[in-house]
């Protein structure tokens, strides 16, 4: 009965430990990974394990942001019709000592990966500090705050490159920058139209200096940007892989129809994860590259 008791205790905080440092969000990291993918490097094991170490580095580093940006926002999220039930921290399922006891652990698992892989450590402690940075500050400022948000991802793939010791393509960083500007674009679209009352004024921070239209043009800019920058880097460096041009055409469309559609985008893991046409497309694009890539197929 004592056991029972135990388990039926322990169970919960277990989920709400592993729930606060958000592993739906994981699929970002992805990103960094695709160095891996370009270099055709995959087919190299030690290479694999590199570039996944460093992916399980960057899931760790970006967790303790997570935790900072929830702790900072506890009170903010207890006032939200969402958040105060979903967010451990808001809810009262986890305390704030309890919080800063899992971060303190999670850096600790940081300073030990950095004896693995001392060169990419210290970027994902760069990574952090901006974090920090765009948690107090940053994140209150028009324009610096969508940049801050597509440089965390240019980052996972510098990570990428760093692990497998190639360099980062200048295509590579500028289609990253353009299509994470694009991300972060859409995630303030969406998060204005939800804040926005019937008065039109919006209700909380930074979405007060924006507007539909204005992040609306931001999008496709970026949009734009992206995929111009990806098929030239296609039709110049790599050939082989004009095959996957439709496809993240098709993933680009797809992804601005459940944006306007189904009012999906606000995070774009979810939209990911709960629209099956949008899985498939970048399932379709990691194959197609993969076989584009593999040696002696080119």
């Amino acid at each position: 009965m004592i056991a029972a008791i135990a388990i039926s205790r322990t169970v919960p905080m277990v989920g709400a430990f592993v729930k606060l440092m958000r592993p739906r969000q994981w699929i970002k990291n992805g990103f960094v990974l695709a160095p891996l993918i370009f270099a055709g490097l995959f087919t190299d094991p030690t290479a694999i394990f590199d570039a996944f170490a460093a992916t399980a580095l960057f899931c760790i580093g970006s967790s303790t942001a997570y935790i900072i940006n929830d702790y900072a926002d506890i009170e903010r999220d207890r006032q939200h019709p969402v958040k105060s039930k979903t967010r451990p921290l808001a809810a009262g399922l986890i305390t704030k000592p309890q919080a800063l006891s899992l971060l303190v652990a999670l850096y600790a698992l940081l300073a030990v990966g950095y004896l693995y892989q001392p060169v990419v450590v210290p970027v994902i402690g760069a990574y952090l500090v901006l974090n920090l940075a765009y948690t107090f500050l940053l994140k209150h400022h028009p324009v610096v705050d969508i940049f801050t948000i597509a440089i965390g991802f240019v980052a996972r793939v510098y990570v990428g490159a760093l692990a497998i010791s190639v360099p980062l393509s200048s295509w590579m960083f500028v289609t990253t920058l353009c299509l994470a500007l694009y991300l972060a674009a859409i995630k303030r679209r969406q998060e204005l139209l939800q804040s926005v009352p019937e008065n039109g004024v919006a209700t909380r921070g930074v979405l007060e200096q924006y507007s539909v239209a204005l992040v609306e043009r931001y999008a496709e800019m970026s949009a734009t940007g992206a995929l111009l920058f990806y098929s030239l880097f296609v039709m110049t460096a790599r050939p082989e892989l004009v095959i996957t041009i439709p496809i993240v055409l098709f993933g680009m469309f797809r992804y601005w129809y459940v944006v306007e559609e189904l009012d999906g985008g606000e995070s774009p893991t979810d939209a990911l994860l709960t629209d099956w046409q949008l899985f498939l497309g970048v399932a379709l694009w990691i194959g197609a590259s993969g076989w584009a890539l593999w040696p002696g197929i080119a």
